[in-house]
């Protein structure tokens, strides 16, 4: 029977400025659903990350339907899960949990968020040779959506070595050798330099973070640019390659995308994804930009 009533959560850190409780409770409100969207951001429970696993039991025990995890907890959160879909189990990392019958099952909208977004936003862009930043929970979400849509081989860098070269190998295994390469920062310039496009995929450039992941001069107009944080919506690494005169893509489409997918997972129900879409704007430009 499909209820009519939603109690679902976010954990992470940093996560006061999410746009994702609007945008989840806006289109239960269009569907004429009962819908509550609670924040537990482990800072301000003065929480370590590693917590997420006594976080996920207490909602569960507390009659949460699901819960969405951003970082830092989306690698950590695995091994407190009962199951995973196959395509968290790839990625070694879960960004929705959903509780049925008792059960805590763990997947990853954010593949899907992102290749939905990138085909949108940057249709037609060169795929040969692309550079990642980041090898976390939306590193690995990302890279396998940009090999999925068709890019010839993605360099991972990473300042965690071991981190870089583990999602490397993951995704060689997974989309076959020679399709991904590990990197550390000391060689961005040369990578940059032969790249076709940069995804960022560190928290680098969030409200709570604030900066360039990298020096600005690095950026060149052949090169397209595709963000994963989306608070604020335009970063200073948005800002700085538009200027440059490089196509670019934030991270809004991916937050709408990856939510739609987790709203149905969490509901059974069949979003409207043109409608969060419409939503999302409106909510990301009622949104002040950080000092």
């Amino acid at each position: 029977m499909t209820k009519d009533s939603y109690l679902v959560g976010l954990i992470g850190s940093g996560i006061g400025p999410s746009l994702s409780p609007a945008l989840h409770e806006r289109e239960a409100d269009r569907q004429g659903l009962r819908y509550l969207y609670r924040l537990i951001d482990i800072d301000v429970l003065g929480a370590a990350p590693e917590a997420v696993g006594d976080l996920v039991r207490a909602a569960r025990d507390l009659g949460f339907d699901g819960l969405n995890i951003t970082h830092p907890c989306k690698q950590l959160v695995i091994p407190h899960l009962d199951a995973l879909a196959p395509q968290a189990e790839a990625l070694g990392a879960v960004n929705t949990v959903v509780f049925e019958d008792g059960r805590a099952v763990g997947h990853n909208t954010d593949v899907t968020g992102f290749a939905a977004s990138f085909a949108r936003g940057l249709p037609d862009v060169p795929l040969e040779r692309v550079v990642q930043l980041g090898a976390g929970g939306a590193g690995a979400a990302v890279a396998h959506a940009t090999l999925t849509l068709g890019a010839g081989r993605v360099t991972v860098v990473d300042a965690l070595a071991e981190r870089a070269a583990a999602l490397a190998d993951a995704l060689n295994r997974h989309f076959g050798a020679g399709r991904a390469a590990a990197a550390g920062p000391d060689r961005l310039a040369e990578l940059l330099g032969d790249a076709e496009g940069v995804v960022h995929a560190t928290p680098t450039g969030m409200a709570a973070h604030p900066g360039l992941p990298f020096p600005a001069e690095l950026l060149h107009p052949g090169l397209w640019v595709a963000e994963v944080v989306y608070r604020p919506l335009e970063t200073e690494l948005l800002r700085t390659a538009r200027a440059v005169g490089c196509a670019a893509l934030d991270g809004g489409g991916m937050a709408v995308f990856q939510a739609v997918d987790a709203f149905r997972l969490f509901t059974g129900r069949e979003p409207d994804s043109a409608s969060m879409l419409a939503h999302f704007a409106e909510l990301a430009a009622g949104v002040t930009t950080p000092k």
